[in-house]
């Protein structure tokens, strides 16, 4: 799923390409995708494109009209640019197109959504808030004001494993399971540390993991095209998605806990005092 820094870098990249453009049509190829229906997509023909913004994991593209064509990339989900579009209208059918997005000047970019499990959105909407992901939204990690102090208070009232409170977007915004795992490995965190148990240094070391983490991340993205992003995502990332591997710091092996629909990635000697943490779904596996 794109995080925060892929999401971003597409932010960059739409900025440049879209604003001051205008759009000719705005069409819906896969029936689930379109969230909204009133105002119609037909309301954005003509229109030019005045920013590009980020909410979390949200691209809001504005326009001049004061419409915002906002969508969520989910887990499958990605944009790619063309130059040149294809001709004629696309049809729906099985294939991977989602959405299209064409400019008067034949270029704009389609999105698409691989596999069978369909979670793309997209919104049209006359103020962001509308849509009720954006919201419900927590602060984003890397804004100006939010320091050091601001995370300390939104983790003091809560009580669980902190890479969930990483992820859930109505705490902090735009982290997913990739960059949590960074994260924690970072500040030499268990995932499975509870909120409640933190002490003022471990909060301190886990803002400063996140801070250094992230915008590291979005320099490595800022700059590339849309469609180099996901191999640069993989090549940044330490311990997620690298199971098996040897740790980049002390050399230990990279373990796994696997859920229903997700994993996690850690270090034994970084994170847990070199104790491998209990995989659920193999013990089951192994009775």
């Amino acid at each position: 799923m794109p995080e925060l820094p892929e999401v971003d870098a597409l932010r960059s990249f739409l900025d440049d390409h879209l604003v001051g453009k205008e759009i000719a049509k705005v069409l819906p190829v896969a029936i689930s995708v379109l969230k909204t229906y009133d105002p119609p997509l037909t309301a954005l023909e003509g229109t030019q494109v005045a920013a590009v913004h980020r909410h979390g994991k949200f691209l809001d593209v504005a326009t001049t009209g004061g419409l915002h064509l906002v969508f969520h990339l989910a887990r499958a989900g990605w944009l790619q640019w063309k130059d040149v579009l294809p001709s004629g209208v696309p049809r729906p059918g099985k294939g991977p197109l989602a959405l299209r997005a064409a400019l008067t000047g034949g270029d704009g970019f389609d999105l698409t959504e691989a596999g069978t499990t369909k979670r793309l959105a997209v919104h049209l909407v006359r103020d962001p808030s509308e849509v009720s992901g954006v919201a419900r939204l927590g602060p984003d990690p890397l804004a100006d004001g939010f320091g050091r102090d601001a995370f300390a208070a939104l983790l003091a009232g809560e009580r669980r494993q902190i890479k969930g409170a990483l992820r859930d977007q109505s705490l902090i915004a735009g982290i997913g399971n990739a960059y949590s795992d960074e994260i924690l490995h970072a500040a030499k965190m268990s995932p499975y540390k509870l909120t409640s148990k933190l002490t003022e240094d471990e909060i301190a070391g886990l803002y400063e993991a996140m801070r250094t983490t992230l915008t590291d991340a979005v320099k490595r993205s800022h700059g590339l095209a849309a469609g180099n992003l996901k191999s640069e995502k993989k090549s940044g990332l330490r311990v997620h998605g690298r199971t098996g591997e040897p740790c980049p710091v002390c050399g230990d092996t990279i373990r796994e806990v696997s859920f229903h629909d997700s994993s996690l990635q850690y270090c034994p000697t970084c994170q847990t005092g070199g104790k491998p943490l209990a995989d659920r779904r193999m013990s089951r596996l192994l009775k």
